[in-house]
């Protein structure tokens, strides 16, 4: 009976052996990232508007009522060109009024000029009409001038790039009636942020991307704001396009960037950033799907993740996230 039991506890034993050995876990899954020159930082793209190099605000020098406007937002302009009128009425009658003065002390003049020559008045008395007549002189070819500045001409070649006054608006003198964005260079405007303006010196090269097209224009810094606006705490800027064309519209929006002195530094995601004692390491993927730890310095941040100052060449491949769950030499999965 002992040798019928033998084979059955055989049996008993080796099951309960092989439930205390489970089979080997499959290698984790994580995703990876291969650190290349697209994934480096070659610096902060800023949005910005295509503007003309100068654009002058055109007014009358006199007041009064805007009778008529000649063009619109857009219209192409040549210099001498009518824009826009005043109600010459008032002008007309201040002409006639400063002529009137004018008559009136030239016939005193005269009057005591005659006077003086027979003794009549004094030399002083004589030299107070002179200077009267003078004065209505000068006082009717002022006026004669403002009865011309009842017409608003264009001043140079260009485009109208705001209208600012409709007819039938009284506007008083000085007042911006158009804007005209003369013809030749072309800028972009943009607004530079506080962390950024740090290193942009007039001058440097950049690169302008058209959002329309995906056009690009090389182009240079030529001027930036000493000063931040008090409202958005931005720098104001301004890039010369070295190349532009006829289709660089005024207006169009387009991402200014500038190039960097040195080699780009990657950016990597921060979760792909495992706390190694006082610094940080990534977890390198190895040929055989292996990962080990590797230190890296890191030079600060942006919107993108952190960005690595040594530690990374072009090519490495890295553990993107999921790094507290690794460990050294072990094995992992790619993700497709």
């Amino acid at each position: 009976m002992k040798h019928i039991f033998l084979p059955a506890l055989a049996a008993i034993f080796l099951a309960a052996c092989d439930k205390s050995t489970p089979p080997p876990l499959p290698p984790p899954v994580v995703k990876t990232l291969t650190v290349s020159q697209s994934s480096a930082d070659a610096g902060r793209a800023h949005s910005g508007e295509i503007r003309a190099r100068y654009e002058t605000p055109l007014a009358f020098r006199i007041g009064g009522k805007m009778l008529e406007r000649r063009v619109d937002t857009g219209a192409a302009v040549k210099t001498g060109q009518l824009l826009a009128r005043l109600d010459p009425a008032d002008v007309r009658l201040a002409v006639d009024q400063a002529e009137a003065q004018r008559a009136l002390a030239l016939a005193e003049a005269k009057r005591y000029r005659n006077l003086h020559a027979r003794n009549f008045v004094s030399a002083a008395a004589l030299d107070a009409r002179e200077t009267t007549l003078a004065t209505a002189k000068a006082q009717a070819a002022m006026a004669r001038n403002q009865a011309a500045y009842a017409d608003l001409n264009a001043d140079h070649d260009g485009v109208v790039a705001a209208v600012l006054a409709e007819p039938g608006q009284v506007v008083s003198a000085g007042q911006p009636v158009l804007r005209i964005a003369r013809d030749g260079e072309r800028e972009a405007a943009i607004a530079v942020p506080e962390a950024a303006v740090t290193g942009l010196k007039p001058g440097m090269a950049a690169e302008i991307s058209l959002w329309s097209g995906g056009q690009t224009y090389q182009g240079r810094l030529r001027e930036i704001s000493p000063a931040a606006d008090p409202a958005t705490r931005t720098y104001a800027a301004r890039v010369s396009i070295l190349d532009a064309d006829a289709g660089l519209a005024l207006g169009m929006t387009a991402s200014v960037r500038f190039a960097t002195r040195s080699s780009p530094a990657p950016v990597v995601p921060l979760a792909a950033l495992f706390q190694q004692g006082q610094g940080f390491a990534v977890w390198a993927v190895g040929s055989d799907s292996t990962v080990s730890l590797k230190p890296v310095t890191v030079a600060g941040y942006t919107d993108a993740g952190a960005r690595i100052a040594a530690g990374l060449q072009p090519g490495d491949r890295i553990v993107a996230a999921g790094v507290h769950k690794l460990t050294a030499g072990q094995k992992v999965r790619i993700a497709p």
